[in-house]
């Protein structure tokens, strides 16, 4: 199989170098036009322009923004790579000539600044150039390719959208999926696990009920401001004293909203809270401790009504195949140096692109690509800093350019050639 990835590989590949000046400015133009969750429209016709020039077959609007691009290439396994392409309602802080100083309407009316803060601009960049490379170097290889570009990963809605809008009924069915996310870590760098690679996360809102007064009057009320700030501190304590050290989950609020004015009681609290975890039962045992949290809380305060408890989005664990992940990583391994490519553990980050390979019952493989200068991310390791750079969906994040646009192409090359490129072994069986 070396042999023939390799030569696959270096027919695909050789283009790259010359590429890469318009791949560069597809990202940065893509970076200063970020769109919002489900309303990547410009995005969508960039990636759909290019699948086209490429000789790709496409359909567009899948599950209300997404792209699937289909090059048939002979007889052969059928491949899936996936792009997610929204941002988030963050300001742009970075001060990079090609910042985003959009602002855009969110589903609930507000008019909100929005910037490319988790790097789906460059995930985009990477696919078109992928899919481009493949197309013209198809003498190397035989099979389908798939191009994905899903919309909506943020509000864990995109993959959900598409696949009720038909895309595992109206295209071939995968014999792999596969797909990337640029991370916090030196670029040129990839790293990636057979088994959990992305945790479960729940998100959830909490409204609590209570019963207003003048703020000189306590007695009359029914305080919802103390009940939440009682209901936050005693949440604290599902992770420290309901689990097991060996376990692992976290429990987050990340909003708690209450009131107008200092000196008048509100009638309601808001809660908003996101759990992560990577075991089915301990997830389980966290949401039920939230509910029975939520509710003795406001029993204990009295409240006029019980709380109402809404599931605002849920991202499934993402689990990497143990066959396709090695078969990714010995494909890796085969191309990149050795130090470049990493054995990492699970993260605390959460993707919908399990959802796919979930719908399908077909093997999924997702890694990452470091995305920050090398001798900045080394320096920051030495000094134990490494926090301290800003992460995706900071203000502040701001993948280098390069090696990351290309070291991304490459890994969407190399690892749909391990089962595409001629000579290569036969597909495990994803029945």
């Amino acid at each position: 199989m070396d042999n023939h990835l390799g030569q696959a590989t270096d027919q695909v590949l050789a283009p790259l170098k010359k590429l890469l000046p318009a791949l560069e400015a597809l990202y940065t133009d893509v970076h200063a036009h970020p769109e919002l969750s489900m309303q990547e429209h410009r995005t969508a016709g960039l990636a759909a322009d290019r699948l086209r020039a490429a000789g790709y077959e496409v359909t567009t609007g899948v599950g209300g923004t997404g792209v699937v691009g289909v090059l048939r290439n002979g007889p052969g396994p059928t491949v899936m790579l996936r792009a997610d392409m929204d941002a988030l309602p963050v300001k742009e802080m970075t001060g990079l000539p090609y910042a985003s100083t959009l602002d855009a309407v969110d589903r609930e009316g507000r008019t909100v600044p929005v910037m490319h803060a988790c790097g789906h601009d460059m995930h985009v960049a990477w696919l078109a150039g992928a899919a481009s490379l493949l197309a013209q170097g198809r003498a190397g290889w035989s099979g389908t390719l798939a191009a994905v570009f899903q919309p909506g990963e943020e509000t864990a809605e995109g993959a959900r959208a598409m696949l009720d809008d038909g895309l595992y009924k109206h295209f071939p069915k995968p014999d792999v999926i596969l797909g990337q996310h640029v991370m916090v870590a030196s670029a040129g760098e990839v790293g990636g696990r057979t088994g959990t690679i992305t945790s479960a996360a729940d998100s959830l809102q909490v409204r609590l009920f209570g019963r207003g007064a003048h703020g000189s009057m306590p007695q009359a009320s029914i305080d919802p401001v103390v009940m939440a700030a009682a209901t936050v501190l005693r949440l604290q304590t599902i992770v420290a004293r309901e689990l097991s050290p060996n376990e692992a989950a976290v429990v987050t609020v990340g909003s708690l909203q209450a009131g107008t004015k200092e000196n008048v009681i509100p009638d309601e609290a808001l809660i908003k809270l996101n759990v992560r975890s990577y075991d089915p039962k301990v997830r389980q045992r966290v949401l039920d401790a939230i509910e029975r949290i939520v509710n003795a809380e406001a029993a204990a305060s009295g409240a006029p009504r019980p709380p109402e408890i809404t599931m605002l989005d849920s991202y499934p664990m993402g689990v990497n195949d143990g066959g396709a992940s090695t078969r990714v990583g010995d494909a890796f391994r085969h191309y990149f140096p050795a130090a470049r490519v990493h054995q990492t553990g699970p993260t605390s980050a959460s993707e919908d692109f399990g959802s796919f390979g979930q719908a399908w019952q077909v093997p999924a493989v997702f890694w990452f690509v470091g995305g920050t200068d090398p001798d900045t991310y080394a320096k920051a390791k030495a000094a134990g800093e490494v926090n301290k750079i800003p992460s995706n969906h900071s203000p502040y994040f701001a993948p280098v350019l390069h090696p990351t646009l290309e070291t991304g192409v490459e890994t969407l090359v190399v690892a749909a050639l391990a089962w595409l490129a001629k000579g290569a072994a036969a597909a495990p069986d994803a029945s």
